[in-house]
């Protein structure tokens, strides 16, 4: 059941604070881009058990992974550069 595992990653996350939720979404997109380049070298290998709409899938979910991720960092560096422009 996926909409329990989502669950048990939230409440975990919650528990380990955000540098937790960080690593963890870090690890998902780095496992995301991983199986993307193994589903690419599989089709230009043409192995007739990995099909190609699987492997479309696959880069799609990597590369939305990646821009989210992207998004994240730049919004990051852009509260930290906020904060450290406050005047004290």
């Amino acid at each position: 059941m996926p909409g329990g595992k989502a669950a048990g990653q939230v409440a975990g996350a919650e528990s380990e604070g955000f540098a937790g939720a960080l690593k963890s979404a870090l690890g998902s997109v780095s496992a995301a881009q991983n199986e993307s380049a193994r589903l690419q070298k599989e089709v230009q290998l043409e192995n007739p058990k990995v099909s190609l709409e699987e492997t479309m899938v696959a880069i799609q979910k990597a590369q939305i992974g990646f821009q989210a991720t992207l998004h994240v960092r730049n919004r990051m560096v852009q509260a930290y550069t906020d904060i450290m422009n406050m005047q004290v």
